[in-house]
């Protein structure tokens, strides 16, 4: 006996098996998107095995996230691991109804990710600076309310923007990450089918394939995971005469992520990464001062030349808030409506219905209060400096909100600790002016900049949730509820990581942690609190820069990206975006190049699919004493990198091309 769907929807309208052809592509006038989940049906979301799943993966990613983030200075992308487990795990328990549970589970575990991100990235700076301030201290309470008041609002000051990012830009943004997610969730829906089964199977094969390529490269060196002209002597030579440098990344993830941007934004990132590595650091090298002139082109770029990028993405920040101002606008005037009285929208159906702007409202202010007292009690303990650093604070997380989304949108890359820097600078300047300086004003800074940087982290994160659930159909007051519990859970574990993280390794000393981003900020706010200098000259630089591309029509944040991220994360992208160039022209038959395009999609999500999860067992090999291979100058392993990466670029061009209209 056939049962009869909810809210009377035919019964012939089933659910498909895999995402609709339009759903990676601008939409017509008169064109909608209609999910894989009806929008129309109510499905089983929120239940107790997706909310302890999704909770317990938050922690055990949080965990490892934070001792490989500590340890290598990177931070792996929970979301597409997570998302594997599910699917895996839905899979070998036979649950029924599992494509919406395993979008919770991974929303609610994805909260690992973005709060050891923002966390990681600053407060370790207190233990840095500790060694020359021994009255700096640090406690549990610090770390787990600066990361949960910084999860917290990233959060609520993102879902008004919602219906923006993931509805009425649909295919106007790439959202790298959030496609591959996509895909791996939605494989475990189309396996039930033959069709369906085959791409699944193919997504299986490229996470394999990219998972094990980047596994052997980071646990046992086989060959170069950066290739660079200097390890040649010519190159080397070169690099020392000029400050001429080119490098390239070999990993798989990266080389999927190129090709889901596309060449466009590949093109104008790796235009922003040129401009600095083969223009501004040999004019540095060749003009600048004795001391300049005697640095390496990566140690010109990491002490200098990188500033510029940070004022840049200030200055595009800025831009993308002064053009979105509507958007803005729109989501206070809805909130002030609705406070006032007026009624919501009832009608919406399930699939874009958000927390009520009332509530958001309401919960914002509690949240932000919290923050006050937080930085009155806990830690600034004057009152009207805290109330001035909670201004700062506000302005900066709310406005920077929608600068942390476009730019996972666009590259699926948050430069959350170039903005870090600044927020730190703006701070450090408004502190200094009031009066809190020395060690009380270097806790102050960086607390503030703990929050900022998870805020700015989850938005980015958050983005990415929403539009994976619009995609497959979610209920987004679902995500938007829960996300704040794994928020909770993901901020005391990593709170109880960085401590007994600091008691087992240190962050200073020989054997120390190497925390390369806080002790960047460390590095900072130092002498900005003890009266040294800041190049203010490189901030400005790079924040005209950002105005003139601007007027240009040259997607400023996307070209600052590429100023401030390093010269081998860039090229693979632009890599990536070339091979999705020749996939889409592949063939005279307009459909053919699509279905060849939409197969090297599928492709691409599994090389970053597969990476993130190896990425995860490489961490737990060096979790274990495995060394972290140094061989990156080697001449053998380099010519070893470059063949191992040719035949990658080889596979995925031809395995793409494979597709039939």
């Amino acid at each position: 006996m056939k049962m009869k769907p909810k809210n009377d929807v035919p019964a012939a309208d089933v659910d498909p098996v895999d995402l609709p052809e339009n759903a990676f592509v601008e939409l017509g006038a008169d064109e909608e998107y209609r999910p894989v989940m009806h929008p129309a049906r109510e499905y089983a979301e929120v239940t107790p095995y997706s909310v302890i799943t999704g909770l317990i993966l938050a922690v055990i990613f949080s965990a490892a996230a934070a001792y490989l983030g500590l340890k290598v200075g990177q931070v792996f992308e929970a979301a597409i691991p997570i998302a594997i487990i599910a699917v895996g795990l839905s899979g070998w328990l036979k649950k029924k109804d599992a494509l919406g549970q395993n979008v919770i589970i991974q929303s609610i575990g994805a909260c690992s990710g973005v709060i050891v991100a923002g966390t990681i990235f600053t407060l370790p700076a207190l233990y840095i600076l500790q060694s020359t301030h021994p009255e700096i201290t640090v406690n549990f309470l610090e770390v787990f309310l600066s990361s949960l008041f910084g999860g917290v609002l990233g959060i609520l000051f993102f879902i008004p923007f919602r219906k923006y990012f993931v509805k009425d830009m649909h295919g106007k943004y790439p959202f790298p990450e959030a496609t591959a997610t996509t895909q791996v969730l939605i494989s475990g829906q189309s396996a039930k089918s033959n069709e369906g089964g085959g791409q699944a199977k193919l997504l299986v094969v490229a996470s394999l394939i990219g998972g094990l390529y980047d596994y052997i490269v980071a646990t046992f060196g086989w060959w170069s995971e950066v290739v660079t002209t200097t390890a040649y002597t010519w190159g080397q030579t070169i690099a020392d005469k000029t400050k001429f440098v080119f490098s390239c990344n070999t990993g798989a993830a990266v080389l999927g992520l190129g090709y889901i941007v596309g060449l466009k934004y590949a093109f104008v990132i790796f235009a922003g990464s040129i401009f600095v590595w083969w223009f501004i650091i040999p004019l540095m090298g060749a003009y600048g001062s004795a001391e300049i002139a005697a640095l390496s082109a990566p140690q010109i770029f990491a002490e200098y030349a990188r500033m510029i990028g940070i004022g840049g993405i200030a200055m595009a920040g800025i831009i993308g808030i002064v053009k979105s101002r509507s958007i803005i606008g729109q989501a206070v005037g809805l909130a002030a409506r609705e406070l006032k009285g007026a009624p919501a929208d009832t009608k919406t159906i399930r699939w874009q219905r958000d927390i009520s702007m009332k509530h958001i409202a309401y919960f914002s202010a509690i949240a932000l209060l919290g923050v006050l007292l937080f930085f009155w009690f806990g830690v600034i303990h004057t009152f009207w400096q805290a109330l001035v650093a909670w201004v700062v604070v506000t302005v900066i997380a709310f406005l920077f909100t929608t600068v942390a989304a476009n730019a996972i949108a666009i590259v699926g890359s948050n430069p959350v600790s170039g903005m870090t820097l600044m927020t730190l600078i703006i701070a450090s300047g408004v502190f200094v002016a009031i009066g809190l300086n020395g060690t009380s004003g270097i806790v102050a800074s960086m607390v503030l900049g703990g929050v900022v940087c998870t805020a700015l982290s989850m938005a980015g994160g958050f983005v990415t949730d929403l539009k994976i659930g619009y995609w497959l159909g979610s209920t987004p007051r679902k995500q938007e509820s829960w996300k704040f519990l794994g928020t909770l859970v993901s901020a005391a574990t990593v709170g109880a990581v960085m401590l007994m993280l600091n008691k087992v390794y240190g962050f200073t000393g020989p054997d120390a942690l190497a925390a390369p981003q806080a002790n960047a900020m460390a590095k900072l706010i130092e002498p900005m609190m003890m009266g040294g200098a800041t190049p203010w000259t490189l901030y400005i630089i790079g924040a005209v820069l950002a105005l003139i591309l601007n007027w240009l029509g040259v997607p400023a944040l996307a070209f600052c990206l590429g100023m401030f991220l390093p010269l081998h994360l860039n090229t693979p992208m632009l890599v990536g975006g070339l091979v999705n160039y020749f996939v889409s022209r592949s063939s005279k038959d307009a459909d053919v190049c699509r279905a060849r395009t939409d197969r090297g999609t599928l492709i691409a999500s599994g090389l970053i699919a597969g990476g993130a999860l190896f990425g995860v067992f490489a961490a737990i090999t060096i979790f274990c004493g495995a060394k972290v291979p140094q061989n990156g100058g080697d001449f053998v392993p380099q010519i070893l990198g470059l063949v191992a990466y040719a035949l990658l670029i080889a596979y995925f061009y031809f395995a793409s091309c494979k597709a039939r209209k």
